[in-house]
């Protein structure tokens, strides 16, 4: 019989992200964006049983049996911290782990440029942190919050589901609240945290328009609010917020929006060209009176994009494709692996080889 807690160790020992359990498989594992097999037994459906015995309490296994998926997290002393999704699939039980590191890394270990250290000092408005799932943006919210934790002396409200990194008093206090535990759902608890005394706010994730719309109101009266979305780039987060809601409310969130962003940071995790792990690429978008001319007004939109490369020397936005000429330039990606994520594969080959263009205010790094 396949033992969970050891499963749970191999994933720290092997510095894997992710682990995934399903009956009648063998448990796989994701290592630097990869999938390997761990070992060579499936998991029995008793094997199944016991496994959600053994990490869910009882009260969270009830819950589990009147609900088809239920999210927490949970500390194995010793080996490290985990979010975990139980959930079912052709009808059987089915588990997706997630290792989360136990201490908050340092802004300087990530990798990313200094200029969202000074985003996230902001005593305002909306910060957003976007991408796919796994693309780090929970660990450098973390180390965002750690930083303001440690400079400055604010009353801190998190609100996640669930909770993932524990932050600890610092100069700041930190409310950590539960989805569940703490809190029905995330636009109640939001609400409350109104008459918590917050100067920052922080959301795991904005999933409906009530969620969005109050956080943009906390954003509007004073707070600075932060949180996630599961969108690939900053132009698309803009879009999909809008969306959210009616047409005849896009005006009006157009106008809060270009009120209160101020910045959306974007990433994606590539693999290092020395093959120790991946390392971020960001698009970072600093609202300024341009970009929130191009947001106010749909027919500018466009111009969003060009606006971010080109105020690169003034603001510290930057676009995907300078992000990755400075990783490439730093020799922490390959030719190839830039080439694949960049926007225009030729015209980023181009301008390695320093083909000067018409655009070239674009590629200022």
């Amino acid at each position: 019989m396949i033992n969970i807690h050891a499963l749970l160790k191999a994933m720290v020992d092997r510095n894997s992200s992710d682990l995934h359990v399903r009956c009648r498989v063998v448990p796989i594992m994701r290592v630097n964006g990869e999938l390997f097999k761990v070992g060579t037994d499936p998991v029995s459906p008793e094997n199944m049983e016991a496994m959600l015995r053994t990490l869910l309490s009882q009260e969270q296994y009830a819950k589990f049996q009147r609900e088809p998926e239920l999210d927490f997290a949970t500390m194995l002393p010793g080996v490290g911290r985990f979010r975990i999704n139980v959930f079912r699939q052709r009808g059987t039980p089915a588990m997706a782990i997630r290792s989360i590191k136990v201490e908050i890394p340092n802004f300087s270990e990530l990798a990313l440029p200094n200029v969202i250290m000074d985003i996230s000092m902001k005593r305002r408005g909306m910060i957003l942190v976007t991408g796919t799932t796994g693309s780090g943006k929970s660990t450098l919210l973390a180390s965002m919050v750690d930083h303001i934790n440690a400079s400055t002396s604010v009353n801190i409200v998190t609100i996640e589901d669930p909770i993932e990194f524990l932050h600890r008093d610092k100069r700041s206090i930190v409310a950590q609240r539960e989805i569940g535990t703490d809190s029905p759902n995330f636009n109640s608890a939001l609400r409350a945290s109104f008459r918590q005394d917050p100067d920052i706010i922080l959301i795991g994730e904005m999933r409906d328009c009530e969620t969005i719309e109050t956080a943009m109101s906390a954003a509007d009266t004073g707070h600075l609010v932060m949180s996630t979305l599961h969108t690939m780039n900053t132009t698309e987060t803009i879009t999909r917020i809008i969306s959210f809601f009616p047409p005849h409310q896009h005006d009006q969130i157009r106008l809060v929006l270009s009120n209160v962003l101020v910045a959306i940071i974007s990433l994606r995790l590539l693999p290092r060209k020395d093959g120790a792990g991946r390392i971020p690429a960001a698009e970072i978008l600093i609202n300024h009176a341009a970009i929130s001319e191009y947001i106010l007004n749909p027919e500018k939109s466009h111009q969003i994009l060009p606006a971010i490369s080109e105020g690169h020397s003034q603001y510290g936005s930057q676009s995907f494709d300078q992000s990755l000429l400075q990783l490439y330039q730093n020799d922490m990606i390959t030719l190839d692996i830039a080439k694949q994520n960049a926007s225009n594969p030729d015209d980023f080959e181009l301008t390695v080889r320093g083909v000067s263009g018409t655009s070239d205010r674009r590629w200022m790094v």
